[in-house]
């Protein structure tokens, strides 16, 4: 049932009137709301500010490695020590290991660039850090909602944006509103900043709407698969960062893991998996399970406990794949406009950076009398801050990676050891992620080892443990433009490839004898990773907001 026609049935929305509309509480939606507060505070004025969050609670759905690098926030909150951030663990040490089957050769740190040094920098939960962000935002007067996705974008009569509108609760399967129904809610703004992360849902309307990526490169993006363990405390080093590349994928395919090692005798241990792969056969969940058996890795782990599990998209581009950051009425911060240095595995930096860099241009926006136009300030902001140096420097590391390990390793040597990134040429990406799968006749199988329950384990009980919840009296939130693609041409060309693709078991190919072939999508198993809507060979699976408080309940990650 359409908008207009529940208006009809119930009524015109409510709606409350806000200064700024902040969608998405992550690093970057949280800090742009705190900057917004802090300028307030400091030059006497009255800036009312509303942040929308999906997960059930501030964090929830907050999923990285994290090594963090502090700058931005030193920037943002120079006590951030004293006000208590849980930014506890400094890396005390880095190793780079080149994977064999069997064998580990290390980096010699003398050889390391500067993208893989990580002096200064915190091993972090993020979740924890995005929820002491929030504490921060709330302690100044932001009005953060947690279980309210923003589900459409409102548009003026100009075709500006000015604001956006939640979910409505309590839609049956049947889509039609049931006994407990409650439509959503329209928030009005002067300016709405996007902060949904990679591959946001409104974000992503937005793009099209604005042509803003005409003349960028196509965003390309990775999967990143994380576990949280406890350790046996002899193999515990608090600080120690460990990165490796090369098996178990192949040298042609982009990839490598990381390895954090926490306090309280816990690790981090995830891998990441470039969604510009080529073999439909190739399962980035099954590849992050054999890592963990390679002997450098498995004596880390082996007798200690895994605690949580979850996986998220992460945008890749880097500066070449950058859309334009405003449009009337707003902008896009963070991971939703693809802000993240692939070259240092590092993105909430950036995200806080342009939070902040945002929020400035909107406080001048606003204390001038201006509403609902193009907000230039902040992308011209960007262009003069160390934030786009540093992106830069880096803005071949992906392209060069995607070219071989070995070729890629040499390049990025020479390009960010011997000449620190600057140098004259620029390679640019020629293909989005869903454009790179050869049919599944072209390609090798590959044959997965069965989980032991200790060190490997399937996707279900993997699901299981990131706490994923969503009410199964409700529209599938994955949706298919044509429910006939996944047979007549996933299936039968690509061989399935979203059963392997998504690490969570949404989607899985049944036969019955009468039926024939069917696509099941267990959506209530969905960890809002965005993989599914990313690489997608025919683009037919779209990830629409589910109702709040679905997906996943992240802790400690």
């Amino acid at each position: 049932m359409n908008t207009q026609s529940l208006v009809e049935q119930y009524g015109p929305r409510e709606s409350m009137e806000y200064d700024v509309v902040i969608v998405g509480a992550g690093p970057a939606g949280l800090s742009a709301a705190i900057r917004l507060k802090q300028l307030a505070h400091e030059q006497g004025k009255d800036v009312s500010v509303c942040v929308l969050e999906k997960g059930s609670e501030v964090g929830a759905h907050i999923l990285s490695g994290a090594v963090m690098d502090p700058r931005a926030l030193n920037e943002l909150i120079p006590d951030w020590k004293a006000q208590g951030a849980p930014l506890n663990v400094e890396v005390t040490e880095d190793r780079f290991l080149f994977l064999s089957e069997r064998g580990a050769r290390s980096v010699p740190n003398w050889l390391l660039p500067e993208n893989f040094k990580n002096h200064g920098n915190y091993v972090v939960s993020l979740g924890n850090v995005t929820r002491w962000l929030g504490q921060q935002a709330e302690s100044l007067g932001v009005e953060v909602f947690a279980g309210f996705p923003a589900a459409e974008v409102l548009y003026g009569e100009r075709g500006e944006v000015r604001g956006v509108a939640t979910a409505n609760m309590g839609i049956g399967k049947d889509g039609k509103p049931g006994d407990a129904f409650q439509p959503g809610m329209e928030l009005h703004a002067k300016y709405t900043l996007f902060a949904e992360g990679a591959r946001g849902h409104l974000g992503r309307q937005l793009m099209e709407r604005y042509a803003l990526r005409k003349g960028a490169d196509p965003q390309v993006y990775g999967l990143g698969i994380k576990e949280l363990w406890e350790i046996d405390p002899k193999h515990h080093e608090p600080g120690l960062v460990i990165h490796t590349a090369g098996w178990p994928l192949e040298r042609d395919t982009y990839g490598g893991s990381f390895l954090y090692h926490l306090d309280n005798n816990q690790v981090v241990v995830g891998f990441v998996v470039g969604l510009g792969y080529t073999n439909p056969y190739l399962s980035p969940f099954e590849e992050f399970q054999r890592y963990k058996t390679h002997p450098a890795i498995r004596k880390i782990l082996e007798g200690g406990k895994r605690l949580s599990y979850g996986a998220r998209a992460i945008t890749a581009g880097g500066l070449m794949s950058l859309p334009k950051l405003v449009f009337p009425g707003g902008g896009l911060i963070g991971c939703e406009a693809g802000f993240l240095n692939a070259s240092r595995i590092k993105g909430s930096h950036a995200a806080i950076a342009t939070g902040k860099m945002a929020a400035e241009a909107v406080f001048g926006a606003v204390c001038g009398g201006r509403r609902n136009d193009v907000l230039i300030e902040y992308p011209e902001a960007f262009e003069r801050s160390w934030l786009r140096d540093e992106l830069h420097r880096a803005r071949n590391f992906k392209q060069w990676m995607s070219k071989g390990l070995y070729t890629g390793t040499m390049m990025v040597g020479i390009e960010q050891k011997l000449l620190g990134g600057r140098v004259p040429w620029t390679l640019h990406h020629k293909h989005a992620d869903h454009q790179t799968l050869r049919p599944a006749n072209q390609c090798k199988e590959i044959v997965y080892p069965k989980p032991d329950g200790k060190l490997t384990f399937d996707r279900l009980s993997s699901v299981f443990l990131s706490n994923t919840n969503h009410d199964e009296n409700q529209p599938a939130h994955l949706t298919l433009k044509d429910a006939s693609v996944p047979v007549r041409l996933n299936l039968a060309v690509y061989g399935g490839a979203e059963s392997r693709f998504c690490p969570a078991g949404v989607y899985e190919f049944t036969s019955h004898a009468s039926l024939g072939s069917q696509l099941v999508i267990n959506a209530q198993n969905c960890v809002h990773c965005k993989t599914c809507d990313i690489k997608d060979p025919s683009q037919n699976i779209v990830w629409v907001t589910p109702e709040g408080g679905g997906g996943p309940n992240y802790p400690n990650m």
